[in-house]
């Protein structure tokens, strides 16, 4: 049976699924529920100066997808609004309740040295194991000169990353904004500063929706609304993508990061540590189905684990960022085109209003005297977008098939073709 345990940043967990510092983990009651359900750590609601954070209600709106599943969350809620010595003395009593989980304590105070000197080292009184500096709330707390208004500037993520390091022993991990245009230069700046890790992503910038009756957007307080923050599976190829970028920049190379955005399942955690994640924290899942999803999440992993033969999470960490590259790096000569399983085909007839209507008009329709049609891949005409794979009902019937050009492998900083070869 596979190993799930982990040690990230100097952290020990029984495995690497996490809860990430959101209501879910607001208090002892949420957090010893959680660990009870099999959770191996949490990162703790952020804490801030007191007085308390005030919220209004309502807090949350959703998008959801054909099936009524909620694909999209979003929040308007701030920080704890619960006092500071109330949180430290629950940390306190929960980590000695459970030593062997991971308990980490998001923190966020004003971009002052002698408030985040102060508030570190109170936590680490309470025997926490770690640190998450919250640089990421992108509503309510920007407009106080904290969250993302800190994530957004590099100077100051490098410049408190190094206040905290300065004055705390405890490991120390920048959780970093995805409302930023290069992930990577924040992440650099934490690295610079000192940070032992990143978390990311944080939310998105959202308006969810408009309720086209009252003109206001979701959640609506007193008739009015604001942008919220996004998080969900809808935002979960934008974390890979970021995640990716800052696993396989020369400049963070090798500095630890924990996975966030849009993971439900156990295939989404692997993929984020395919991608060089070493833990992974999860809050819309767990506030729409309940903790005990991490059941599922443990056992699962841990059985493609044992199919797969990888011993310990160690084994496949990482394995996808050599894979992840800059767009002019790739295989220009490499070409695929479709195939129709004529057995499997249906003939709905989708993929040939897709490619027809949008694409490349490669694929030939035949009526037969039945009524029904049939459709056949033009070879010539196909440039392998995988546009009628994706739009096929039938899981199976299209398939891209590999074609052997002859040609020696070129990217585009070799081909002919580019008009900036030399510069490339």
């Amino acid at each position: 049976m596979a190993d799930l345990s982990i040690e990230f940043a100097g952290i020990k967990a029984p495995n690497p699924f996490w809860l990430a510092s959101a209501p879910p983990t607001d208090k002892a009651y949420n957090v010893e529920r959680a660990f009870e359900a099999g959770w191996g750590g949490v990162v703790w609601k952020t804490l801030g100066e007191d007085p308390a954070a005030v919220n209004v209600s309502s807090r949350y709106s959703a998008v959801f997808d054909a099936n009524g599943e909620v694909s999209g969350f979003n929040n308007i809620e701030l920080i704890t609004d619960r006092s500071l010595e109330v949180n430290l003395r629950e940390i306190e009593a929960v980590k000695k309740s459970w030593p062997d989980r991971a308990v980490v304590v998001s923190l966020m105070v004003q971009c002052e040295e002698e408030s985040w000197k102060k508030i570190v080292k109170q936590v680490e009184q309470t025997g926490a194991d770690g640190l998450e500096l919250n640089f990421g709330c992108p509503h309510g707390m920007p407009e106080r000169g904290m969250g993302a208004a800190v994530g957004q500037v590099p100077e100051y993520v490098e410049m408190v990353t190094r206040w905290c390091k300065t004055y705390s022993r405890l490991p120390v991990i920048v959780k970093l904004t995805p409302n930023i245009t290069d992930i990577r230069v924040a992440a650099r700046a934490a690295k610079t500063g000192g940070a032992d890790a990143v978390s990311l992503i944080n939310t998105i910038n959202s308006i969810t929706g408009i309720d086209l009756d009252d003109m206001v957007a979701r959640p609506i307080v007193d008739g009015k609304s604001t942008h919220g923050g996004y998080c969900g599976p809808a935002v979960k190829p934008i974390a890979l993508n970021m995640v990716g970028e800052i696993a396989r920049d020369p400049q963070t190379y090798g500095l630890p990061i924990s996975g966030i955005g849009g993971i439900g399942n156990w295939r989404d955690a692997a993929e984020f540590i395919a991608l060089g994640s070493g833990s992974v924290q999860v809050c819309t899942a767990a506030m729409v189905y309940g903790f005990r999803i991490v059941k599922e999440m443990k056992s699962g992993l841990s059985n493609w684990m044992d199919s797969k033969g990888y011993e310990s999470i160690q084994d496949f960490q990482g394995l996808a960022v050599p894979n992840t590259t800059d767009w002019k790096y790739l295989n220009m000569n490499y070409k695929v085109v479709a195939k129709i399983d004529q057995d499997k085909c249906t003939g709905c007839g989708r993929c040939y209003i897709g490619c027809e209507d949008t694409s490349h008009q490669a694929i030939d329709i035949k009526s037969h005297d039945d009524g029904t049609n049939s459709f056949e891949v033009i070879d010539a005409k196909c440039v392998g977008c995988n546009l009628c794979e994706i739009s096929c009902p039938i899981e199976g019937c299209i398939k891209m098939e590999v074609q052997d050009t002859g040609l020696e492998p070129m990217n585009w900083t070799e081909d002919p073709r580019n008009p900036y070869r030399d510069a490339s």
